[in-house]
């Protein structure tokens, strides 16, 4: 969770950072926390959450899950009402028993009281449950302390990249429309149209490269920058190029960037840099954030592949490690999609057209006399 490793030790310790884990307070939900080794010295491998209710054979998939990740031991915390979290839990560990993974600790909270599954001692596990602080409690404050946020709840976080409104988005689609004439402009200024996709993919890759060098410390990249990366991203090979570009030191500053432009570009640019945010939040284990990012970027593209892929792998509950195994390097991309060829600029010049197209009224306004002008 942060540098310093937090120790769980207790329900309330373990209560506490569910919400850090996933990034939002859940309800409703199954949560199982898993690792790999024994005792303290176990390290977390990963947290996945259920919506309750869950339908007959949904919790079929968490043991392949965890024996590909080598988990030895869990923790299950259900969040609701006990009718509608005790099938799910006695589900789990019937599952995760009958795999010879050790259930540590299985709870349900509810309004800020908790009950305990495996503790049958009446002394510390009354049957009215016992009282625990979701917010103010030890492991809160030193997750906080570490700089991580738990949002209220799921519509937060998908609130959390929602598209701007107002006078952003009025900035940024002046700003698409500038950018969209100033390509077309140097497009057709090209001596030698060989060249223009090398000068194209050239200039794209410096300036996604550039951007992730310089996010956050120098702040979000302004709007005229932001508009050419969504023209820039159409560009598969420069939209693989940043992929790549994703590790452990840097998966938090895609997160942020990738982020921001899927808030701020307009819907026919979201499929890349929403899946973009979708990758670089499943490489650190973010799912929900993956998760609503994903569903952004098929709800603009039904058909975009690098999406399709993320909610595939997502569905059947891969674990992050597969970004970090197969992914290939820059050098590798070159190697397999040899020189930029216009082939590649398609995507990027439909966009252009659809962009150009949409400043021209429709017909039936272009034709409508302006008031005043009729001959009476």
């Amino acid at each position: 969770m942060t540098l310093t490793p937090i120790l769980l030790t207790t329900p309330d310790d373990i209560l506490g950072a569910v919400p850090y884990l996933l990034g939002f307070h859940p309800a409703d939900s199954l949560v199982v926390i898993a690792f790999a080794g024994r005792g303290v010295r176990g390290r977390l491998r990963l947290t996945t959450r259920w919506d309750l209710p869950a339908a007959p054979g949904t919790l079929d998939r968490l043991v392949p899950l965890l024996r590909r990740e080598q988990v030895t031991h869990a923790i299950l915390a259900g969040f609701g009402e006990g009718a509608l979290v005790t099938p799910a839990v006695d589900e789990a560990l019937r599952l995760l028993q009958g795999a010879g993974i050790e259930v540590v600790e299985a709870l349900r909270a509810h309004e800020r009281r908790y009950w305990s599954y495996v503790c049958t001692q009446v002394a510390c596990c009354p049957p009215e449950g016992r009282a625990y602080d979701p917010v103010a409690g030890p492991v809160a404050a030193q997750a906080t302390m570490g700089g991580l946020v738990a949002l209220p709840g799921r519509e937060s976080l998908e609130r959390a990249v929602a598209p701007v409104g107002g006078a952003a988005r009025a900035a940024m689609a002046e700003a698409t429309r500038a950018t969209a004439a100033e390509i077309r402009a140097r497009l057709l200024a090209a001596r030698d149209p060989a060249e223009v996709p090398r000068a194209f993919v050239g200039e794209a890759l410096d300036r996604v490269r550039r951007c992730l060098a310089g996010f956050p410390g120098h702040g979000p990249p302004a709007d005229l920058e932001a508009a050419r990366l969504g023209f820039d991203l159409a560009v598969v090979r420069v939209r693989d190029e940043a992929w790549t570009l994703m590790d452990d030191a840097t998966q938090d500053v895609h997160v942020a960037l990738w982020a921001d432009l899927t808030r701020r570009l307009g819907r026919r640019f979201l499929p890349p840099v929403a899946s973009l945010l979708g990758a670089a939040a499943w490489r650190r284990g973010d799912c929900a954030l993956a998760g609503i990012a994903v569903d952004r970027a098929l709800a603009a593209d039904p058909s975009y592949s690098m999406a399709g892929l993320l909610a595939q792998g997502l569905r059947q509950l891969v674990g992050p490690e597969v970004l970090r195994e197969r992914m290939p390097s820059p050098e590798e991309l070159d190697a397999s999609m040899g020189p930029p060829h216009m082939d590649w600029l398609h995507p990027m010049l439909r966009l252009l057209d659809e962009e150009l197209r949409a400043e021209v009224p429709p017909p039936e306004l272009a034709a409508r006399p302006v008031h005043g002008a009729e001959r009476p």
